[in-house]
């Protein structure tokens, strides 16, 4: 296969569709194997999602958070650790420009997606082109990494090869506050229990407090403000838990933010030395500090709505908006029926896809697999295919749940956990099981990885 850059003809060995956190991975893994990729990236050719803010490859829309980066206690720190270990671009960048928030890995979202097109950009065995396919290709490696927000026709053109319609569910996006309107007077910075980073000193979050009347004021104006009005076609599509839209968790019950993205719990009020009854916090989304998101608040409120009920937030009220929540519809395909175990389109081998389009959800679980996609092309050009991680590791349960280990019909995006992962003994001790499982995956990473290596034989990034 060929692709032109002005009047320099480029041979390419990988053609990979979509420029986002798992297209970017990868196109990354592919070139450190020495093996010459295309990728193909629409935004920037004249055209664009109706999330995306930028031109940037593995822009972040909805948070700026990788979610938890300890690999001791959480299913998502272990797939942190075990990418690093993999030689992931995408954490190295995250690594790079993280800012407090805790346990969490939280990064400046502009220059994580400015370090990822640089890189992108700068390999030599990598060609960007700002371009929008619309077809899946009739032949040559392939990987469709377009994400949730994929172009119709290439959705359509996926229907029809796959001959099944493709699911969809919504997202929602949280608004993004200037710290510098926050009024601190009222609102104060401190993590839950305290335990912040050590670069936040403790205090990587700004906590806004609600009484009881301010709390009940705000849930009736979330259940009765004006919200986005859907299209028929969308009206009987899902929500995924992970970003449902606060409006919809009120609607669940009175008290259900409370035990949800306002939980007050373990966060004193310096002026009165008690909780709050509700607390709405608000993490920092850049490495200035300038900008804050509104942790859990993805919704679907119309702009004027969300300015006026937020602004009755104690602490928020002359809050000037960076940017407003919104609502965007992501597709997926049915991956436990659709692909095999490397990741390939079982109608058409040649392809693979990687990404949230397999329906994995998260930052990190879309990388994670476009880094497997990425590998498993390397292992297939160099003669032979590469065995999959152990079911007993982060990676190898989530490559495991898309292909093959979840229930095709009820398919739903998820994002890895601990329930994925085989069970462990019965004699481990549950107070024990967190550990049980990363100890595990530890060891069993740690005898697969030579495998990879030696068949890969990747150069250094």
């Amino acid at each position: 296969m060929f692709s032109r850059r002005g009047s320099t003809e480029v041979t390419h060995q990988v053609h990979i569709i979509g420029g986002g956190l798992a297209g970017s991975e990868a196109a990354w893994q592919l070139a450190r194997a020495g093996i010459r990729v295309r990728l193909s990236e629409m935004r920037g050719g004249g055209e664009t999602t109706a999330a995306h803010q930028s031109d940037a490859l593995a822009e972040m829309v909805c948070s700026n958070s990788f979610r938890s980066d300890d690999a001791a206690n959480n299913a998502v720190g272990l797939l942190h650790q075990e990418m690093r270990a993999l030689g992931s671009l995408i954490m190295a960048q995250a690594d790079k420009v993280r800012v407090p928030a805790g346990s969490a890995l939280a990064v400046d979202r502009d220059l994580f997606a400015q370090g990822v097109t640089q890189a992108i950009e700068a390999h030599p065995l990598i060609e960007l082109v700002r371009e929008r396919i619309d077809t899946l290709p009739a032949d040559g490696l392939t990987i469709i990494a377009t994400g949730p927000l994929t172009a119709a026709p290439l959705a359509e053109a996926i229907a029809t090869a796959t001959g099944r319609d493709q699911l969809a569910f919504f997202d929602a996006i949280a608004p993004i506050v200037h710290g510098e309107s926050v009024d601190m007077d009222i609102a104060w910075k401190a993590s839950r229990w305290d335990k912040g980073s050590a670069e936040g000193d403790g205090k990587d979050y700004i906590n806004c407090p609600m009484n009881r009347e301010e709390y009940d004021a705000f849930v009736e104006g979330l259940l009765t403000l004006p919200k986005t009005e859907f299209k028929q076609w969308e009206k009987d599509t899902p929500y995924f838990d992970g970003c449902m839209p606060i409006e919809v968790m009120a609607e669940r019950g009175r008290e259900t933010l409370r035990h949800g993205p306002m939980k007050p719990v373990g966060l004193d009020n310096p002026r009165t030395g008690r909780w709050p009854y509700a607390v709405v916090q608000l993490r920092q989304d850049n490495a200035l500090g300038t900008l804050w998101n509104m942790v859990g608040f993805q919704t679907k409120l119309k702009y004027e709505a969300q300015v006026s009920l937020f602004r009755t937030i104690p602490g928020l009220e002359n809050a000037q908006f960076a940017r407003l929540g919104g609502l965007h519809r992501n597709t997926f395909i049915k991956s436990p029926e659709l692909l095999d175990g490397e990741l390939r389109l079982r109608a058409m081998p040649h392809v693979r896809f990687a990404g949230q389009i397999t329906g994995c959800e998260g930052y990190v679980e879309s990388a994670a697999v476009g880094l497997l996609a990425g590998l498993m092309t390397a292992a297939q050009i160099a003669g032979g295919s590469l065995p999959p991680p152990p079911p007993e590791t982060a990676l190898g349960a989530l490559l495991g749940h898309i292909t093959g280990g979840a229930d095709a019909e009820s398919y739903q995006p998820m994002n890895v956990n601990f329930g994925l992962l085989p069970p462990l003994d019965a004699s481990v001790r549950k107070k024990d099981r967190k550990l049980g499982y990363t100890d595990r995956a530890r060891t069993a990473l740690a005898d697969w990885l030579p495998q990879a290596q030696r068949l890969l034989n990747p150069l250094p990034a």
